[in-house]
């Protein structure tokens, strides 16, 4: 596994990120985002890999935590964040996906600051994983 790189100090305190979740299930991302929001986290949302990437163009966009589906429609989860990680390397990376960690760990092995949560979740799964990240555990 590769090293954990240093977190950005510009944080807006230790509860509280920038997140980019990415979900191809409408559902699954409007309730996901909602339970963010709730926590006080700022949620940008992407239905795709390539949404997301779009988003990342603007170099003045801040984001903390990547939360993405594993399998998507186009770039899967691991792809685009590979690509992502190449301009933003401190940010922390939660995977989801309904198929078993061992299917892509590998992947993920090789993606610094990632943890996997898997589907289905509570989402107060989702909102204590991201927590986890944000204090560096």
């Amino acid at each position: 596994m590769l090293p954990i790189a240093p977190r950005p100090a510009d944080r807006s305190g230790p509860d509280h990120g920038v997140i980019l979740l990415v979900e191809d299930e409408a559902p699954v991302r409007a309730f996901a985002a909602r339970a963010l929001r709730l926590k006080g986290h700022t949620v940008f949302e992407a239905e795709n890999a390539e949404a997301a990437l779009e988003l990342l163009k603007d170099p003045g966009m801040r984001v903390d935590i990547f939360v993405t589906d594993v399998i998507m429609p186009g770039k899967d989860g691991p792809t685009w964040v590979r690509e992502a990680l190449k301009d933003r390397p401190v940010t922390w990376v939660v995977f989801v996906s309904g198929y078993a960690e061992e299917a892509f760990g590998e992947h993920q092995a090789l993606i610094a600051n990632s943890v996997f949560l898997p589907k289905p979740f509570l989402l107060n799964n989702l909102v204590e994983k991201v927590a986890a990240q944000l204090a560096g555990s």
